[in-house]
């Protein structure tokens, strides 16, 4: 245990030198006082409460922005040490491999935690400021997203460090952590709804249409969080396929949880068989 705080400290610590933790922390605070602002105009008008309209406005930007910072920052984790010579010199410590994976993985979940706690927060306290009323279901609905969207950078965080334990070059990490990316957030809805307008509803029931968002982290996350809300069917284009899902929130937070486990079981067994 030791040995894994210290590599999870030195992560935390690299990071507040490349002034990761501040920079995600200001663009995130930045964009979520933006959406606070603009977004909470119309909700009187949909039916909906301003920290309502902002939780879904904040789970559209972090399904495109938190796996792409979670990327940015975990592509490198182990071949970057090794390419700069310095991952021998961290296994001269009494660590283990896995400790080394574990603990890195780690301390970027917690520079992305923080971030998105300090920069979505600083959007809700300033509604509390202004004045505006918030139920306490909205309170309950933010504190979700807030936890849901950790989640989902650490999915890919645990991605990022996965393809980094793979691959032989940083460059080579880089370019598939841009390929995840889009895939993720762009092509795999792009590709799923023509499947399903080219299907006509003759092959892809709702079974498997459930399946096939269970496959994607950033469906799953955006399904999470529209379901847990009221009126989500006018705040979002999300909202048919929630009200017709037969997917719970138990199972969705199940599948991005499993996002996380999975690839970061399979960092650890692949760096483990690695030679240095």
């Amino acid at each position: 245990m030791k040995g894994l705080l210290l590599v999870t400290g030195k992560e935390i610590r690299e990071g507040m030198r490349n002034r990761w933790v501040v920079a995600a922390t200001l663009l995130l605070a930045t964009l979520a006082l933006t959406l606070a602002f603009l977004g909470a105009a119309p909700a009187g008008r949909v039916g909906a409460g301003a920290l309502e309209v902002v939780v879904v406005s904040l789970s559209s930007l972090s399904i495109f922005l938190l796996p792409l910072i979670a990327l940015l920052i975990s592509h490198d984790a182990i071949v970057g040490e090794m390419e700069r010579g310095t991952m021998l010199l961290l296994l001269s410590y009494p660590l283990t491999r896995w400790q080394v994976v574990v603990g890195k993985f780690l301390g970027h979940v917690v520079i992305l935690g923080v971030a998105t706690l300090v920069g979505y927060g600083a959007a809700a306290v300033a509604l509390a400021v202004a004045g505006e009323a918030i139920a306490a279901d909205s309170w309950r609905a933010f504190a979700l997203m807030i936890g849901s969207t950790v989640l989902l950078g650490a999915a890919f965080v645990a991605l990022g460090t996965f393809v980094s334990a793979m691959v032989e070059a940083r460059g080579t990490a880089a370019g598939i952590a841009v390929g995840l990316w889009l895939l993720s957030v762009l092509i795999w809805d792009m590709a799923l709804l023509g499947m399903l307008v080219a299907d006509q509803g003759q092959t892809i029931g709702a079974a498997m249409l459930d399946a096939l968002l269970l496959l994607n982290p950033a469906d799953a996350y955006r399904l999470f969080n529209l379901a847990g809300l009221p009126n989500v069917g006018q705040l979002s284009g999300m909202g048919g396929i929630v009200e017709g899902s037969g997917l719970s929130a138990p199972v969705l937070l199940g599948a991005l949880s499993a996002w996380v486990l999975v690839p970061l079981a399979g960092a650890v067994a692949v760096f483990a068989r690695r030679e240095l």
